[in-house]
């Protein structure tokens, strides 16, 4: 009876939060953040235009070193991840000038180790509710509405997904069909698609792999809702390169080393910048330095104050990738509490299965590595779920990324880790901006701009990226593969020298356009006319032409650049990625002028990368129960 109480109590708090949700989705959707303006024409004018290129790495290089105590940049920016690239953007866009600097590549860090989705946050929805906080239900609102403009700013990396919630009792099915019910409500205009609930022979269709019976209890349905998906280090990727086409300096494999500090009232006024790729150093100055370096931003605060108390609490997300068979093209699979309270998903990604994750505290690493038990954990909690056998030896990839949970250093009560952003100017001059999310990084780079501008006494217009379409999303349709496979060839030279055509077929297209959006032809037009139409890995669409186009327009300058964030081969195939790694380096070399002992350090870099991928092939495990 008691249990039974419990389960019509929760039913009943979210009845009662739908009968509020509306008015106050419609109060919040009026007070926050509508109050940007729209985007110049000019401005995306400048973004979209098909002709238009980044300006190369020695032009970025001399912007930033040509910056003085009296010609100061606006802005500096450490950090190329996903916040970093989109506060340039932000600063950029309001007729600032901005630098930003990465220690690594775009998107190296978390901001290419992500979920892969673009979401409100179902589970802090729940906790909303029945833990009656307003504040949390505030933040799923604003996550919600961020979805949306995200998946429009970047259609061709982003889109909508179904997720699927099975339940195995009746009160599953009422209680999740009610919570998500909510979720749709809370999301208000910004909606992506209604939830509904599937019967369980309908939901078997929709899923194959899914079980009909699962801990000796029968499925009874599944209740299927939307949230978004994305490309994270491809979007991160474009993020650098709009800023850059908009005007920010923008320079990976640059770290910094030092601050630099006003002789007289202490002020940070910029930073000592290593060139990691020639061994150069030098100066930049600016008026206001932004910490955007992730799970690294108390790394960034104590070269401004050795002293500075840790705001960071890094937690571990393991992620693995198993075949297609794993799941249908188009569904996802969301358990939503498993054995130990975790929630793990399994989505489709790029053509394979993308199943994690786990949350777990980890140290701070330049290259963090999965655990053989969190990718054990994930493989038993898919083992309740699907009628087919899960295996270890199907792990075509494995990863584990930092998220930069952060606590107020300025807060009096420090107690509590927040899962929201934090902006926060503990050193005159340094504005830190961490935590968050991917599906907010764009309203956490308007906070981060604001508070510089604020700190700077800035003279900058309103944000302008609410409406901003990053390039190669402006004008792009999911038809647009059509053109390529019509209109081009892929062009290949045999092993004597000749140049033979080949067809541009349908997977290879789709690839192009969803990677590369309008600029796809770009990508195409090398394939055919530069003999680089061959296939990089057996079974997969990347080719050799767009190491060569991302060299050249996509400030790709390593082959783990390549083989990790400019195309996706690592994270879907470590093995695969590997058999690559040698024409992937012929390539960049002929590109970058490199001789042969770059050549064969890129080769021992990146096989050092991949070995920290622990696919079956590369990992030493026990099977257990997972042959």
């Amino acid at each position: 009876m008691a249990s039974t109480a419990l389960r019509l109590r929760r039913i009943g708090a979210i009845a009662a939060a739908a009968t509020t949700a509306a008015s106050v989705a419609f109060t919040v959707s009026v007070s926050s953040n509508d109050r940007g303006i729209s985007v110049a024409p000019e401005i995306q004018g400048k973004v979209s235009d098909l002709n238009a290129v980044v300006p190369p790495r020695r032009a970025q290089i001399s912007s930033l070193a040509g910056s003085t105590a009296d010609k100061p940049l606006d802005m500096l920016v450490i950090g190329g991840g996903a916040t970093g690239c989109g506060v340039a953007l932000d600063a950029a866009t309001r007729g600032l000038r901005v630098g930003v600097v990465e220690r690594e590549d775009f998107a190296s860090g978390t901001s290419s180790r992500s979920t892969k989705l673009i979401h409100g946050g179902v589970r802090y929805l729940e906790k909303a509710v029945f833990n009656v906080d307003y504040g949390q239900l505030k933040l799923v609102f604003h996550a919600l509405k961020e979805r949306k403009q995200l998946i429009d700013n970047a259609p061709h990396l982003c889109h909508s997904l179904p997720c699927m919630t099975p339940c195995f009792g009746w009160f599953e099915v009422v209680y999740y069909w009610a919570g998500l019910k909510l979720y749709d409500i809370v999301a208000g205009a910004r909606l992506l698609h209604l939830s509904r609930y599937y019967s369980a022979q309908q939901s078997i269709e929709l899923f194959p792999t899914l079980t009909r019976m699962g801990n000796d209890r029968s499925l009874k349905g599944t209740v299927v809702y939307y949230d978004g998906q994305m490309n994270d280090s491809r979007l991160n990727v474009g993020l650098a390169c709009t800023a850059a086409l908009a005007g920010a300096s923008v320079l990976n494999h640059a770290e910094v080393i030092s601050l630099l500090k006003d002789e007289v009232d202490g002020r940070i006024i910029g930073a000592r910048i290593h060139d990691n790729l020639s061994g150069e150093e030098f100066d930049t100055y600016a008026k206001v330095v932004v910490n955007a370096a992730g799970p690294f931003c108390d790394f960034v605060r104590k070269l401004a104050d050795t002293a500075a108390q840790p705001m960071i609490s890094p937690s571990s997300g393991v992620h693995i990738v198993l075949p297609d068979y794993y799941s249908p093209e188009g569904m996802g699979l969301i358990v939503p509490k498993t054995k130990d309270g975790r929630v793990v998903f399994m989505l489709p990604w790029l053509g394979k299965t993308l199943a994690g994750t786990t949350d777990s505290n980890t140290a701070i690493t330049m290259l963090p590595e999965p655990h053989e038990d969190e990718i054990q954990f994930i493989l038993d909690a898919l083992t309740d779920y699907l009628c087919i056998k899960v295996r270890r030896t199907d792990v075509l990839s494995a990863w584990s990324g930092i998220r930069p949970l952060a606590m107020d250093p300025t807060a009096k009560n420090t107690e509590s880790i927040s899962r929201d952003h934090v902006v926060c100017e503990d050193f005159p001059g340094l504005v830190t901006i961490t935590g968050g999310k991917w599906t907010t990084y764009r309203s956490m780079a308007e906070d981060a701009v604001d508070a510089a501008i604020k700190s700077g006494k800035l003279k900058a217009d309103e944000c302008k990226t609410h409406n901003l379409i990053l390039t190669g999303g402006y004008g792009w349709d999911p038809a647009n593969f059509t053109v390529i496979a019509q209109q081009y060839v892929r062009t290949k030279k045999t092993s004597d020298g000749r140049t033979v055509p080949g067809v541009m077929d349908t997977a290879v297209a789709k690839h192009l356009s969803q990677a590369y959006g309008t600029l796809a032809e770009r990508v195409a037009s090398i394939s055919q006319n530069e003999g680089l139409g061959k296939r990089l890995a057996h079974g997969y669409p990347f080719l050799e032409a767009e190491v060569a186009y991302c060299a050249r327009y996509e400030y790709c300058e390593s082959a783990t650049d390549f083989i990790a964030r400019r195309c996706r081969l690592a994270f879907l195939d470590t093995d695969a990625a590997s058999r690559a790694l040698p024409r992937v380096i012929e390539i960049l070399a002929a590109e970058h002028k490199w001789d042969k002992s770059r050549k064969n350090d890129e080769f021992k870099k990146a096989k050092e990368f991949l070995e920290t991928f622990k696919s079956s092939k590369n990992a030493q495990f026990h099977d257990g129960k997972h042959k």
